[in-house]
């Protein structure tokens, strides 16, 4: 309760009530001294009330309500109309006894009585005097006790008296101004009291505090102790009044503030809608009923709403109401769940990848087998394809022929030279520009849950101090994991699970290992001559004759020319080259024909060559093996097979070993182990020992701007140094490949396919391998190999029994020795 709340104002209106038609008047100080003799009567009735203390002079209504109360009042009101008010201590108590209400009470006159519809009455009360209880009489049927009157003990005047008096209307008028429910009329009322004992009186009934805190009030008979207490009570009232006026001032500042910007927001929104313009409301409402129709999991769409509330929320000029809305349209242009249908007919799939692809036998059935899988288990939780092999040998092209086959959608993703890890997972959205990964940006590019998705060059990922991408892959294709890919952007689960994911890769050694265990391998390898040909007839002419604007009527290639730019003109296992130098020679016709010039439409080898120059491959130079130590072997690189020639001299000195061609440390080791081989079977061999310890050797592998390594030029490498030592030629049209051990075992090498076609290419007869490597000859098509005799070895004997010719060169090298300890 406010202080006048029950103002003198408000109480001297019930003065109509009074009976007799006159206002209740302030008491003077002449009438306060008779009432002071009045006598009142020994034995009163008790009225309990509940929150309430009556003070002297303070007129207040009464609502009564139990029985027992309303007889007393009855009672009353035919009587002299004199009751006790006595407060209660526990106002939750229903019917209260003698203890559970304060003996100190104020003898009040009823002024007026009135009984309400509802049963209950009314009265309006004026204290008189007050009284503590000295004999409790009876309960029934109403409290009735003995009383003793007690005198209000104030000073007639002082300075003490007069400075509380002063203080105490200062106080009041303080409150007032701070409590603005106040009727300014109360200023008056006040200003005309000038009676100490009741300003007291009328203060204490209107101050804000507790019933205890007034009880406490009525109970002091000490005038100035009064006075005093109820002073310390009013500026705690003040201060508390000042802290809320503080923090209310502090907040009707922010809602003005939201007041201003809802009504010029609500402008805006009448003013778009006049000029037929969509509002943020109208945006938020399209994107809830967007997101009704998808069909995510409820945690998902729970989520989604909360953003939406979200976006409410916020004010559009905020710079976080575009990120916000911007993020829930992510969400909702998402393909969640949403499917096509596959369609399993692997008659027709074969037949799109026979159509699409010349050769690659063995990968269409392996592929076709997946497929099979797929249909009876209708589940995609299996190892991921990895097709693997050289450059153009056409893996991107088969994930987008498995894609037709399936009928289902296409994406392409691009992992050459990515580094960042948040490419893949995204950054948070509270970074300023934030974004999905590549994933999920591409599975809201194709608007299906179930594409096929090509991930080119997984082995061309890199790390840096922005995290590793390869790492981030393994949730991306781990089917126990997948169907829960969390992009950090996205803040929810995505189904991934459903994704046919096909990556691609040139070489599988800078592959992760756990990614790599992560997926199956399919390997794809290179193409012989007979299948480029086709190749060639079947796609790239056609192809590049459309792409050139040509008719089949403006340009012919014959088989010859064909083969012509596949042997001088391209060095490869793929035909991405041969594409290139096919495309040359239809815009040279195609140049002839805008130019409106004389030209033949078929193009034969002798117009390959005016039009591509000089060959640019010497096929002659791959069979030179007429000068003793210089040996043919085989090598795998990124882009297929390739052959290389180890070259070996000696010349006089201490026995130095030199080695160039940008070799790397294996390949060094082996050449060091070789050496040592020759030195321990020199006797064997018919080599003198004395060569080792007064000729350098030096073995040089041309191209040596390229870099080399690996194990693979063991035997050749051992091979040649045995013919310069020995001056024996190596057998013409002969090439090999194998690792050596240093008691001279043969070890099988990998990449067997890919050197089988880069020494058919050169026009190799003869190839020496380990016979542990008959396992890879057993798995390549009769027509890769054929042609070729293959010598499988276990022993560098057998080697160099098969490579090296009887007869010595025409001019054999003269060795010359120092003598050894003067003899």
């Amino acid at each position: 309760m406010s202080l006048f709340e029950n103002s003198l104002f408000e109480n001297l209106m019930v003065g109509e009530y009074a009976g007799e038609g006159d206002l209740i008047q302030l008491i003077t100080d002449e009438e306060d001294e008779q009432q002071g003799k009045e006598a009142f009567g020994e034995e009163i009735p008790i009225l309990s009330v509940r929150n309430t203390v009556l003070f002297p002079g303070v007129v207040i209504p009464i609502t009564v309500g139990r029985q027992r109360s309303i007889k007393l009042v009855k009672k009353a009101q035919k009587g002299d109309k004199m009751i006790g008010v006595c407060a209660q201590i526990n106002p939750n108590t229903d019917d209260p006894g003698w203890e559970d209400i304060y003996q100190v009470g104020t003898l009040a006159k009823i002024i007026k009585m009135i009984v309400l519809p509802d049963g209950n009455t009314t009265i309006i009360i004026q204290g008189k005097k007050r009284f503590a209880v000295r004999e409790q009489v009876t309960d029934d049927p109403y409290f009735i006790a003995k009383v003793d009157y007690l005198e209000e003990n104030f000073p007639k005047s002082s300075k003490k008296i007069t400075a509380l008096e002063e203080s105490l209307k200062e106080a009041a008028t303080r409150i007032m101004h701070l409590n603005p429910e106040i009727p300014r009329e109360a200023q008056v009322a006040l200003d005309n009291i000038d009676n100490t004992p009741f300003l007291t009186h009328f203060l204490s009934s209107n101050i804000n505090a507790s019933v205890e805190a007034k009880q406490k009030l009525l109970e002091i008979n000490d005038g100035v102790e009064r006075a005093t207490l109820l002073l310390e009570l009013m500026m705690k009232d003040i201060q508390m009044l000042e802290l809320k006026s503080e923090i209310q001032k502090k907040v009707h500042t922010d809602i003005d503030q939201q007041q201003r910007d809802y009504f010029l927001r609500q402008q805006m929104k009448v003013l778009q809608t006049e000029l037929g313009e969509e509002g943020p409301e109208k945006e938020v409402e399209d994107l809830r009923a967007r997101g009704a129709k998808k069909n995510w999991p409820a945690e998902v769409a729970k989520h989604f709403d909360k953003e939406l509330d979200k976006i409410l929320r916020i004010n559009p000029s905020a710079a976080e109401y575009p990120i916000a809305l911007n993020y829930a349209e992510t969400m909702v242009e998402l393909p969640w769940n949403e499917l096509t249908q596959d369609n399993f007919d692997l008659k027709n799939a074969k037949k799109i990848l026979d159509s699409d692809h010349f050769g690659l036998e063995k990968v269409k059935e392996r592929i076709i087998e997946y497929l099979a899988v797929l249909k009876l288990k209708n589940d995609l939780k299996g190892p991921i394809l990895c097709l693997y092999g050289p450059p153009g040998v056409g893996k991107t092209s088969l994930g987008k022929s498995i894609a037709a086959a399936l009928g289902r959608k296409y994406i392409r993703m691009s992992l050459g030279g990515l580094h960042d890890e948040a490419e893949i997972r995204g950054h948070r959205k509270t970074y300023v520009g934030a974004m999905p990964g590549k994933i999920i940006q591409n599975m809201k590019k194709v608007k299906i849950s179930n594409p096929v998705f090509v991930l080119d060059e997984i082995d061309k990922l890199s790390s840096d101090f922005r995290g590793d991408p390869s790492s981030a892959f393994l949730e991306v294709l781990d089917p126990e994991q997948n169907f829960a890919f969390l992009d950090n952007y996205l803040e929810v689960d995505y189904d991934l699970s459903k994704v046919l994911f096909i990556a691609t890769a040139n070489s599988l050694d800078t592959i992760q290992p756990a990614l790599r265990d992560r997926m199956e391998i399919i390997e794809v390898t290179g193409y012989t001559q007979e299948e480029k040909v086709e190749i060639a007839k079947r796609h790239l002419v056609p192809k590049q004759r459309k792409e050139h604007g040509l008719k089949a009527t403006q340009v012919r290639f014959d088989k010859a020319s064909l083969i012509k730019l596949i042997e001088d003109y391209t060095r490869e296992s793929g035909v991405r080259n041969l594409e290139r130098a096919i495309g040359k020679v239809i815009r040279n016709v195609a140049k002839s024909i805008a130019m409106e010039e004389e030209y033949d439409s078929k193009i034969t080898p002798n117009a390959v060559r005016k039009i591509l120059g000089s060959e640019i491959f010497d096929k002659e130079s791959y069979q030179d093996n007429s000068v003793a130590g210089v040996v043919t072997g085989l090598a795998w690189t990124s882009v297929g097979g390739e052959i290389l020639f180890i070259e070996s001299s000696l010349s006089r000195g201490k026995g130095k070993l030199t080695l160039s061609g940008q070799l790397g440390d294996v390949m060094k080791e082996s050449a060091m182990t070789a050496l040592s081989y020759l030195k321990s079977k020199a006797e064997i061999l018919g080599i003198d020992h004395r060569v080792f310890d007064q000729y350098d050797l030096h073995i040089h592998i041309p191209a040596g701007a390229v870099p080399k390594d690996g194990p693979s030029a063991g035997i050749t490498m051992l091979t040649a140094m045995a013919s310069v030592y020995t001056q024996r030629k190596i057998k013409s049209k002969i090439a090999m490949t194998g690792e050596i051990s240093l008691i001279g075992k043969v070890m099988p090498v990998g990449g067997i396919k890919e050197k089988i076609l880069a020494a058919k290419r050169a026009g190799i007869k003869e190839i020496i391998l380990c016979k542990k490597n008959i396992r890879d000859i057993e798995e390549i098509d009769e027509q890769y190999i054929k042609g070729v005799e293959f010598h499988f070895v276990d022993r560098v004997e057998e080697v160099l029994d098969i490579a090296l010719l009887k007869n010595k060169v025409d001019k054999p090298l003269q060795f010359t020795f120092h003598a050894e300890n003067g003899k």
